[in-house]
């Protein structure tokens, strides 16, 4: 299992958006601020305006603004914003050839065993808000 580098990416923007709201502010001014690529973090908040988690404003000084209360948005909502697979994958890869029976039925426990994981993970997530990650940054300051 490796973390998220779409999510790390999309908390450290938003969190940028949270710290300069109400001023919107530019994909390029972002980047600056949160380390990122440009173009890598234009995905990112495509994706995040899609979800209704962000909204973009036109014209000269146009930009992105966080579209929520910050005691609103959690983990599981970002995540599945700007991630297409689950929390926790498990790559079980289809077993082929004779005498492989074993390795299929260790297969069907493993989906088993991880699901409850997914679910765990998931509910989890649920749990953490920008806001508490915004505090816990205040508090390490």
């Amino acid at each position: 299992m490796s973390a998220s580098k779409k999510l790390s990416t999309a908390v450290k923007a938003l969190y940028f958006l949270a710290e300069t709201d109400p001023e919107p502010q530019n994909s390029i001014t972002i980047a600056n601020g949160i380390g990122s690529n440009a173009s890598k973090l234009r995905q990112i908040l495509s994706m995040l305006v899609k979800n209704n988690i962000i909204k973009s404003t036109y014209g000269t000084n146009g930009g992105f603004l966080i579209a929520k209360n910050i005691n609103e948005i959690h983990l599981q909502e970002v995540y599945c914003a700007v991630e297409d697979r689950k929390a926790f994958y498990l790559d079980v890869s289809e077993v082929n050839g004779t005498g492989m029976e074993d390795a299929k039925k260790m297969n069907g426990l493993f989906l088993n065993l991880f699901s409850d994981i997914q679910v765990e993970i998931e509910n989890k997530m649920r749990k953490i808000y920008l806001n508490n990650i915004i505090e816990q940054i205040k508090l390490t300051n």
